[in-house]
């Protein structure tokens, strides 16, 4: 019988999220240079499929870390929740801001007196 308060190797944990982190990472980078004629030349709202597809990768990366090293999965669902949640939706926010922002610029460049400088 273990001894109450025993300490238990976390060593299968941390090689499943280093071997889950790898693959996504992978799988990003492969479709970075790859850049597969399907998808980067697809555009929905503006902008390709393939930056949509590294959009969400990277929200699904930013989870996990928060998921495993943050240790939200010991906590109560509510709770995991009020901190995943308010922190998905500021990313999502954030990228939509920047990305429409860019885009409005991109089109003041490129449709009047303007030059690019830079």
């Amino acid at each position: 019988m273990a001894a109450e308060g025993a300490h238990h190797s976390n060593t299968k944990r941390i090689w499943t999220v280093f071997v889950i982190m790898s693959v996504v990472t992978l799988v990003e980078v492969i479709l970075g240079i790859i850049k597969p004629e399907s998808l980067h030349h697809v555009h929905i709202f503006g902008l390709s499929l393939l930056n949509y597809i590294f959009i969400i990768l990277t929200i699904v990366k930013a989870y996990y870390i928060m998921w495993a090293f943050m240790h939200l999965e010991q906590e109560k669902s509510a709770f995991r929740w009020s901190v995943a949640g308010v922190l998905t939706f500021l990313c999502v926010y954030l990228i939509t801001l920047v990305l429409t922002e860019g885009n409005y610029i991109f089109d003041v460049f490129q449709n009047s007196q303007y030059k690019w400088i830079f």
